[in-house]
């Protein structure tokens, strides 16, 4: 026990520091290139790792800074018939959307393209370059007096990369919380015949009924040159979090929704506890001058992030079921103490609600702000440390379907409550609702978005403990109840299929023959999930332990280790690898 608690300690160290660093080193650029700074390049993610672990090369990359200049790199790489990917600033997108594939590749980076282009109060527009961040985004709305009235809670995303993957916040109320609903006016640029230099600038305004396919476009159709959003006038929002039993869960997720503008809630399996989020717009009167501080987004000490994974390595490989349960309630006791890093006054939290503007209660991110301070303090996630290192799962469900799903998520946490403690750890389900969209690859009904982050291990092929629930999970919702996954989420085997659940994406691929015919922007990856070419499962020894594919085989999983293939305990159609004891016994 004296161990267990040493490992609780330190697993609490780093979260007990966050709230004392504001800002530190900021994330890398995903784009790193060798020679002259545009040549022998590769690519990653924010995480530094793709769920295949494989290193993206490309051939070249390029920065520009301008429409023209963006028409000119896309044109080159359309007469050398190359293939292009677009990456962003920080790259958060977990599967292989920036990776042009093979080596030839050309990378254009957004990074550059930040500017505000045009505001215009009276009508409520605003029209800014792809490449800016949420940050400056809602920013530049506050400043005249405006609002982006939903985003994702993450400011460190781009304008583009939030419309090529459908993110969103949590609403389902008026157009719903996804960005690319408030987005009016696009103008993407795309490959083009010799005749007319190789690439044009297509502007597209509402009415258009291609506005439906770049508004979430998985970056297969161009690239995204600026953006027009329709906003609303300044307000502010009142927020309270409010702990409760989960016995009722279902029946409160059918109705939250309804009940509060921007409402969430997140679900710790283990302790069987929910926190309800209740969020909703108040007059621009109301006292309060609040602030959105996430704690989890705010930079950490590099010492500190580096403690907590050697204790989360050491709980996760070698601890029993209790020591990995009892460090897993003290973040969440501390995010609660701490109020989730909301303030009443941008300093101090002095009780709820938290009542604040929408620039400053909607998202947070301070860990890319800060100078860089040779690398101390950094973000969570920060691939040049090793730190904590996760997965990150992401699925809509169908709201009719909700009560039925969430019940069945329930019966399978009875059967083993300590299973799940490592869902506790990293704060638990996020559930987000997310409205129906006319966007051909947007959601297809009003739904609730799962989120799950959990443990990810640093060497190829080793298992995680109970890495069957996470699966079955997974499997429950994809297969028996027909969810839809998070394009900027995910491990491969969740995308096999899930074109075909968007009645859609046949009208999306024929908007991409016409913008793209020679495939310039599409990857093997792009083709295989839109269902062109393949599948994103790699199959083959282990493949189901990394996620890239569901097992079929014992070899799938890896049963020198003790994980073989076997049924769901309540999706009995799932197959996932589970740990049985007796059998690696026997294989010794």
């Amino acid at each position: 026990m004296a161990a267990a608690m040493r490992a609780l300690f330190v697993f609490l160290l780093p979260i007990l520091l966050i709230s004392r660093h504001a800002g530190g080193s900021p994330p890398p650029d995903p784009v790193s290139c060798t020679l002259d700074g545009t040549s022998d390049c590769t690519v990653t993610n924010t995480y530094g790792s793709f769920p295949d672990r494989t290193i993206c090369r490309a051939a070249n990359a390029t920065f520009p800074t301008t429409e023209a200049q963006l028409v000119a790199a896309v044109a080159s790489a359309a007469a050398a018939r190359r293939k292009v990917k677009v990456a962003t600033s920080h790259s958060h997108s977990f599967p292989k959307l920036a990776c042009p594939g093979g080596r030839d590749g050309t990378i254009i980076s957004t990074a550059r393209l930040n500017r505000t282009v045009a505001v215009d109060v009276s009508r409520r527009l605003l029209t800014v370059e792809s490449g800016m961040l949420l940050r400056d985004l809602v920013k530049v709305a506050a400043d005249a007096g405006l609002a982006l009235p939903h985003s994702p809670y993450w400011y460190g995303l781009t304008v583009g990369g939030m419309l090529a993957t459908g993110a969103h916040g949590s609403s389902l109320w008026g157009k719903g919380s996804a960005v690319h609903e408030y987005a009016v006016g696009i103008r993407i640029v795309t490959p083009a015949p010799a005749s007319q230099g190789f690439a044009v600038v297509r502007e597209l305004n509402v009415g258009d009924p291609d506005l439906d396919a770049v508004k979430v476009s998985l970056g297969v159709l161009g690239v995204i040159s600026q953006v027009t959003f329709e906003l609303q006038p300044q307000f502010k929002r009142s927020v309270t979090f409010v702990t409760r039993d989960d016995k009722d869960m279902p029946a409160q997720l059918a109705a939250w929704g309804g009940l509060h503008e921007f409402g969430d809630v997140a679900w710790l399996p283990r302790q069987g506890k929910a926190i309800y989020r209740e969020d909703n717009r108040v007059a621009v009167s109301t006292p309060g001058n609040g602030l959105n501080n996430y704690l989890g987004f705010r930079a950490q000490p590099t010492l500190g992030l580096l403690t907590a994974r050697v204790a989360e390595e050491r709980l996760e490989e070698n601890g029993t079921d209790i020591a990995r349960c009892l460090a897993a309630r003290l973040p969440a006791v501390t995010f609660e103490l701490q109020a989730y890093g909301f303030t009443n006054d941008g300093v101090f939290f002095t009780g709820y609600p938290v009542v604040g503007f929408q620039h400053r209660i909607q998202a947070s991110g301070t860990c890319i702000n800060g100078r860089d301070d040779a690398l101390l303090s950094a973000c969570t996630w920060d691939p040049r440390i090793r730190g904590p290192f996760f997965y990150q799962s992401g699925f809509s469900v169908a709201m009719s379907k909700v009560p039925a799903f969430v019940a069945d998520m329930q019966r399978l946490r009875d059967l083993d409550p300590r299973a799940f403690c490592g869902m506790d750890a990293k704060l638990g389900v996020l559930m987000r609702y997310v409205k129906a969209s006319s966007a051909y690859l947007g959601k297809v009904e009003d739904s609730l978005d799962f989120d799950v982050t959990y443990y990810r291990s640093y060497t190829e092929g080793v298992p995680r403990a109970h890495a069957d629930v996470y699966d079955e999970l997974e499997q429950m919702a994809l297969r028996k109840y027909g969810a839809v996954p998070h394009w900027g989420k995910n491990r491969n085997f969740a995308f096999d299929g899930a074109i075909d659940k968007y009645p859609k994406a046949a009208e999306f691929r024929k908007v991409k023959d016409r913008y793209d015919p020679e495939g310039i922007f599409s990857s093997e990856w792009s083709d295989q999930v839109l269902g062109i070419k393949g599948s994103p499962n790699v199959v083959g020894a282990g493949c189901a332990i990394e996620g890239l594919c569901v097992c079929s085989d014992d070899s799938h999983c890896a049963p020198e280790q003790g994980y073989l293939c076997r049924p769901g305990k309540v999706y009995a159609d799932a197959r996932v690898c589970r740990f049985e004891r007796t059998r690696l016994v026997d294989e010794l």
